[in-house]
């Protein structure tokens, strides 16, 4: 609203100048009725790549500070809040040694609030350059803005990221009602382990902040305290502004190396940045990794420097503590996408593989034949694993056994789902449970599939090979970067299978990334044949990828296949070859309607394996989803 000025009486809204105060004071009634008040209300400021959002709390202070003392009646008019709310802020400055709050021996005076000290601004960093990218979104109520830029005399993109700020005294306020929040919302270890619990929490913290900020803060003023309450949600629920990164989709990975170097992103499109954020100490990133092992039921100490954990969203953590290493305390999130990917997405704008290669990895999931998933780091392994799981047909048992919970299901297979994770031991090296055990204790619950995250000992290939060979269909993902590395790490030494149990693996899909392009590619599917001798296995390639041309060659038939579907459904190598045609069909009609999503997938499926002919014939005609669903 107006300024009260030192040396002469202006008017902000209208730009009119006055000779006394009480004139201006006068004069700044007429605007209460007037747009402006929407703009009063709002309390955002927009200066280039700057939001601040500009509260009560910081004119009162701007304003005292300017005249060293006013009376409360007079911050009242200037602001809006009446006067018992600015006693509050008063007094909750004054304990800060900011202010003096004065009450005058005569009782017709007004009290007054006198000016003390003051708080330096701290400065939200931006990085100057030539802007590649915005991206905007919203977390929790806090708007966001993402800009990829070119910076000037620099070879490498960055990452700027914008979010509202806030002065000083705000900051100050907020402080006071994190603690009034903590003391009115009392945790259950529960409500933080447990994910309906964890977001029934989140929901309870921001409304009680929500609600303390109403107290102070105008109710018109929505935006604002939504923004405010979401800021204090992720301060005391969340990590910080970490939060608000891990709200950008195009995002793979958030790195905090130290206190001493800005936080670090790896890009979808642009790969590894440097952002304009930095950790504020050392003691901060310890915090937040205590915070993240309390919340997966761990801990990271001095004696256990080290942490492997995963957030309620299923993002991997690693985190460790000086001077394990060297440069200071270290965050890393793997951060997983909120929508999981899929067959069609695979096929359609990712061009991970081709519909042909997608048809035939169909047919193989539906028909129980085992597959192994290889690749690099970040090579889309786990990916492929989790959208070739929605082929499997719904009245199947699946046993998931993971490190951490990756593997998502549509939610029609929920039902007969049994997802199992394995535990650290605690600090006294008890209560830990492996991979080992788990995969052991799987065989006994009846599964028809067996989905293992990783394969990284000997006795656990050897479990999930023995499991293969008593009739259940396996599915795990090996670091490998060709179906011939595959071969090589199962037959020699460490894990060093017999080549009898290694032949029992029906396929070999290959994941490779460009790390010129960050492209993702399929880079080969392979079966293992027995050659002519006993402990002799060969490779046939049946698809591979072009790189000079970006597209898969077909190289040779699927000859193992084809033997173990006419072995055990009786088709005939024409019939398979007219099913892949069909599936191929039902495919790029799902891209053509965008069936990207899993339960969009794994609902296809279901009527596909309740009447393979009808959807294809739906498929053809390019009949929509609803009228497939409603088809007798």
């Amino acid at each position: 609203m107006a300024k009260i000025l030192k040396k002469e009486f202006k008017c902000t809204v209208c730009g009119r100048q006055f000779n006394s105060r009480i004139a201006l004071v006068g004069h700044m009634k007429t605007h209460k009725s007037k747009p402006l008040e929407k703009k009063k209300n709002t309390r955002i400021i927009r200066e280039g790549k700057k939001m601040f959002v500009e509260t009560p709390i910081d004119r009162i202070m701007a304003l005292v500070q300017e005249h060293k003392r006013l009376s409360i009646k007079e911050l009242s008019t200037a602001t809006g809040l009446n006067a018992e709310t600015i006693e509050k802020m008063g007094k909750l400055l004054e304990k800060k040694k900011l202010v003096n709050v004065k009450y005058p021996s005569i009782p017709t005076k007004q009290p007054f609030i006198e000016f003390v000290s003051g708080l330096p601004e701290e400065p939200f960093p931006h990085i100057k350059g030539r802007t590649l990218k915005i991206e905007k979104f919203k977390v929790d109520t806090v708007p966001a803005e993402a800009r990829i830029v070119k910076p000037f005399g620099e070879q490498r993109p960055a990452y700027d990221i914008s979010i509202p700020c806030f002065g000083p005294y705000t900051q100050v306020f907020l402080d006071y009602l994190r603690d009034r929040i903590a003391e009115k919302v009392p945790i259950e270890v529960e409500e933080i382990t447990d994910e309906k619990k964890s977001k029934l929490l989140k929901k309870r913290f921001f409304e009680k902040a929500y609600e303390e900020l109403e107290k102070y803060f105008s109710t018109a003023d929505i935006e604002m305290n939504k923004i405010l309450a979401g800021i204090l949600l992720h301060s005391m629920y969340g990590l910080g502004i970490i939060e608000i990164l891990m709200a950008d989709n195009e995002l793979e990975e958030i790195a905090i190396n130290s206190a001493k170097t800005p936080v670090t992103v790896y890009h979808k499109e642009y790969g590894w940045l440097k952002t304009n954020i930095s950790m504020k100490s050392e003691e901060e990133i310890a915090n937040y990794s205590a915070q993240i092992a309390r919340k997966a039921g761990r801990e990271i100490t001095n004696l256990n420097p080290i942490l492997d954990a995963h957030l309620i969203t299923g993002d991997r953590v690693n985190a460790s503590l000086s001077p394990i290493s060297s440069l200071g305390n270290t965050i890393t999130i793997r951060r997983f996408a909120r929508k999981p990917w899929t067959i069609v997405d695979f096929i359609g704008k990712s061009h991970t593989m081709n519909i042909e290669m997608a048809s035939l990895l169909w047919l193989a999931m539906q028909y129980e034949m085992s597959i192994l998933i290889a690749g690099g780091t970040a090579s889309g392994k786990t990916s492929t694993l989790n959208s070739l799981c929605a082929f499997i047909p719904s009245y199947h048992r699946i046993i998931s056994i993971e490190d951490v919970r990756e593997i998502m299901l549509p939610e029609h297979m929920k039902w007969n789902w049994v997802p199992m994770t394995t535990r650290n031991p605690n600090p006294e090296g008890l209560g830990g449970v492996e991979m080992l055990e788990l995969m052991q204790t799987s065989l006994r619950m009846r599964p028809d599939r067996i989905i293992l995250g990783e394969i990284r000992r000997q006795r656990e290939a050897e479990v999930l090979f023995e499991a293969m060979h008593t009739g259940h269909s396996v599915y795990s993902t090996l670091h490998a970067n060709s179906a011939q590395q595959v071969l090589r790490r199962l037959l020699e030494p460490p894990i060093a299978l017999p080549s009898l149990e290694v032949a029992g693996l029906d396929l070999i899909v290959v994941q490779y990334r460009d790390r010129k392009t960050n492209r993702r590619r399929t880079y080969e599917i392979s079966e293992i044949e027995s050659g002519t001798s006993k402990d002799q296995l060969t490779l046939n390639t049946i698809f591979k990828w072009d790189p000079r041309n970006d597209s898969w060659e077909t190289l040779n038939p699927a000859v193992k296949l084809m033997g173990n579907l006419n072995l055990h459904t009786g088709m005939t190598e024409k019939e398979i070859i007219k099913d892949l045609e069909g599936r191929a069909t039902v495919l790029k009609w799902m891209l053509k309607k965008n069936l990207n999503d899993i339960d969009s997938v794994g609902v296809v499926m279901t009527k596909y394996y309740a009447d393979a002919k009808k959807v294809v014939q739906a498929a053809k005609k390019n009949a929509s989803l609803e009228s497939l669903l409603g088809a007798e």
